[in-house]
């Protein structure tokens, strides 16, 4: 009987399994040749497409000058700078070394030009403050990476099909973001903020990576044919050299990877670790008035501001105690900044006021949100117990 049970599970799992398969499987629609042929063309960069790109940064350039999501997602649309990533992807997943040559030297020919023209408008442009869209492509995040990824695969497999989906190889154009970080390392450039090109870049090399990445896998998953030579040892060359390449490539970019994952935790951990410790007894009588948080891969830095009854050293390392074993940010460093007594200008003083009122209102939002709760549970509780 047990064994009737066994077999029947079994062989549930089993119809289950070929479902999956059924609903799962993408080789059937693939086209290897227009897709090699598509991509191969799409690495081309010469003649129009250098304008259209010229075209494109300095529209990307003002939409980022301007704040305007609008102008950036316009200007992604026409830009041609995912040919050359994806073509070094498939390069490596078919072992075509001259595909990967030609998509190399066009990709570096991409990014001087895009340099420039973002510069060069940065330079003649009256406004020169770094606005929001400049200032959050300064800095990658882990979610960067999911969407470089995750995009990429989305692009090539897009790409891949027989019939060729536009709306999603556009949305991966807009959705891995090339081109704002170009131009905000223009902006780093023109303005002589090195932080900032060095951050821009950085998002810009993840990114790129992480698309060439995902062509790569989707390519391998898929069989794409490799290229084949006349000359054994050529052939044998020619793969020892990109798997070389790959490999320098590759262990850099995870490494980085890692430190931006590791940021990330590091600053959903801080903001949680300040949220929470506002409402223990430990600052009981005292206020956090502003909170800093500063990452580098061999420390961490949070700094509090405090505003009300200065806690002595005790309480200080009871914080610091926190912060390592209840959140587990080890490296990190506590720094406590309060009033002892001394004269507060009337800037910070509407500060705090504005602070505290603020965290009341939320309070007191709470509570009525939990009050008319109860009262409508109560009003249930009392029809039910009528009827």
């Amino acid at each position: 009987m047990e064994t009737e049970k066994k077999n029947r599970f079994l062989r549930i799992l089993k119809v289950i399994w070929h479902k999956i398969k059924e609903y799962a499987y993408i080789n059937e629609d693939t086209d290897y040749e227009a897709t090699v042929d598509y991509i191969s063309k799409s690495v081309v960069f010469k003649g129009f497409n250098v304008w259209i790109l010229f075209f494109a940064i300095i529209v990307a350039s003002v939409g980022l000058n301007v704040n305007s999501t609008a102008v950036i997602i316009g200007a992604m649309l026409i830009s041609p700078l995912m040919g050359p990533i994806t073509g070094i992807g498939l390069a490596i997943g078919t072992f075509d070394e001259d595909l990967l040559r030609k998509s190399l030297k066009n990709l570096l020919v991409m990014v001087i030009i895009s340099l420039a023209a973002s510069t060069l408008y940065f330079l003649l442009s009256p406004l020169n403050d770094a606005r929001s869209e400049l200032l959050a492509r300064t800095q990658p995040t882990i979610f960067d990476v999911f969407i470089a990824f995750f995009g990429g695969l989305a692009g090539i497999v897009a790409t891949s099909r027989k019939s060729q989906s536009i709306t999603v190889i556009s949305g991966v154009a807009i959705a891995t973001a090339l081109m704002p970080p170009l131009c905000t390392a223009g902006f780093g450039i023109a303005t002589r903020q090195i932080w900032y090109f060095l951050g821009a870049f950085y998002l810009f090399f993840i990114n790129s990576f992480f698309i060439a990445l995902a062509t790569f896998v989707t390519v391998r998953l898929l069989r794409f044919p490799q290229t084949r030579y006349v000359d054994e040892h050529r052939r044998k060359t020619v793969k020892r050299i990109i798997t070389i390449f790959t490999i320098i490539v590759l262990v850099p970019s995870i490494y980085l990877a890692g430190d931006v994952i590791k940021e990330a935790a590091f600053n959903t951990q801080s903001i949680k670790f300040v949220n929470e410790i506002q409402n223990s007894e430990i600052l009981a009588n005292t206020q956090i008035l502003n909170s800093d948080r500063e990452y580098h891969h061999r420390s961490q830095t949070i700094t509090l501001t405090l505003i009300g009854q200065p806690l002595d050293e005790m309480q200080v390392y009871k914080l610091q105690d926190i912060l390592h074993n209840e959140y587990g940010l080890y490296k990190a460093s506590l720094i406590v900044k309060q009033s002892t007594g001394e004269k507060i200008d009337l800037k910070m003083q509407s500060e705090i006021i504005a602070n505290i009122i603020d965290k009341k209102d939320e309070t007191i939002r709470q509570q009525d949100s939990i009050i008319r709760e109860l009262q409508r549970q109560l009003s249930e509780l009392d029809s039910a117990t009528v009827e």
